[in-house]
């Protein structure tokens, strides 16, 4: 118990030396020992690894799981060293509802057919997306909550027992600074013409304890000294570390981007093979949405995501209508409407007509035409235009 008390007492002790030594260096009415540039360098590099570091970690988090409750859900069972219960990601939970809706509506009807394999795309999407989303948390998560739990709160650790050796120092060297003034002061000649006897051996007795203290303080100081050169030269070798942080904070980013390319572009083959069997199941070729459509000008005036979701078909779809002669067809007397374009078109080949957004043409069908398409008239000018890029009027 004797001993327990008395290094809370001595802990206090220190703690209050400290503490003095702080406040005292606030207000400049103490000396205080300055790092050197080099070192001070280190710990500026180290501060703007860590915080630059938390906040790449916090948006990566906030971009691989947008949703704040699951993210804290994860937190807790990682915290409990629990394992996180599996569930559907968006994707999908929307693919299958899509195959529900289809089962309900018919799989035999096209709506219902659509469904099921639009379902079918959006579950391997999901799929697609929970690989993407493990590969980063293993490959580019886990090793920047591992610096910042680990590595970081080493340095951290290291550096607040630095400055408390720093303090110790400084409160070292201010004792010492004050022992060698008071003996100077014992240490004066007294006159012994105007000062008794008794007087003279109790100074001579005060220099003589003045200059014990002198030699404890310097003794003090030395050990001080000693052990913040140790404690210094420790956190220099971990924020000189900081540079092999770089280096494997590099390589994570390297397989980051990586999964993020095989990600997208698995996500663009599945929806490839989804354009094309959804094509191939209406009789028709869906523009790749992808690579662009050359025979196809969107205008910065005419486009819309009506328009980009519902663009006509191309050219190889109209290939009922190649048999028509363009030029030898005429109008109706009855049934032509007018019609304003909506975007920009430009005609694929001589059969269609290019169009330009807002303006009126005069547009009627004929016989065997496909039903995406019309004829349209603009002055002398005859050609096909698909039926998405206009707003017929009464």
């Amino acid at each position: 118990m004797d001993f327990n008390v008395k290094k809370l007492a001595s802990d206090a002790g220190v703690f209050f030396t400290r503490a003095v030594q702080f406040t005292g260096e606030k207000f400049g009415q103490v000396e205080k020992t300055e790092l050197d540039a080099h070192f001070e360098s280190l710990l500026s590099r180290a501060d703007s690894t860590k915080n630059w570091t938390e906040k790449i970690f916090r948006q990566t988090e906030c971009l691989l799981q947008p949703n704040p409750s699951a993210r804290i859900e994860e937190f807790l069972y990682e915290k409990l060293d629990r394992t996180v219960p599996s569930r559907p990601n968006n994707g999908e939970l929307l693919g299958h509802y899509m195959q529900d809706a289809a089962k309900d509506f018919g799989p035999g009807t096209p709506y219902g057919n659509t469904l099921i394999k639009v379902g079918d795309c959006e579950r391997r999407l999901g799929g697609a997306q929970r690989e993407f989303l493990q590969t980063s948390a293993i490959s580019f998560l886990a090793p920047l909550r591992n610096f910042l739990e680990g590595d970081w709160r080493t340095i951290s650790k290291e550096r607040r027992l630095l400055e408390n050796r720093r303090l110790d120092l400084d409160s070292c060297k201010a004792r010492l600074k004050k022992a060698k003034l008071a003996e100077s002061k014992a240490a004066a000649v007294p006159d012994f013409q105007e000062t008794r006897p008794r007087n003279y051996v109790l100074s001579a007795s005060a220099s003589a304890l003045w200059s014990e203290e002198v030699d404890k303080a310097a003794h003090e100081l030395r050990v001080a000294q000693t052990e913040f050169d140790r404690q210094a030269e420790v956190t220099r070798l971990l924020l000189e570390g900081i540079s092999s942080t770089h280096v494997n904070h590099l390589r994570c980013l390297h397989e980051f981007v990586e999964a993020q390319t095989a990600y997208y572009k698995q996500c663009y083959l599945h929806m490839q093979d989804l354009q094309k069997e959804l094509g191939s199941s209406n009789g028709d070729v869906f523009p790749n949405a992808f690579a662009g459509n050359p025979g196809l000008s969107m205008a910065s005036g005419g486009s819309s995501p009506q328009g980009n979701a519902t663009l006509p078909l191309d050219t190889a779809s109209a290939v009922e209508t190649d048999t028509l002669k363009i030029e030898e067809v005429q109008a109706p007397a009855t049934g032509t409407r007018k019609a304003k374009v909506l975007y920009d078109y430009d005609a694929a080949d001589t059969s269609e007509l290019s169009l330009l957004a807002d303006e009126l043409i005069t547009v009627y069908t004929v016989p065997g035409m496909d039903s995406d398409w019309l004829v349209g008239e603009r002055g002398n000018q005859k050609g096909k235009v698909p039926v998405t890029y206009l707003e017929l009027l009464s």
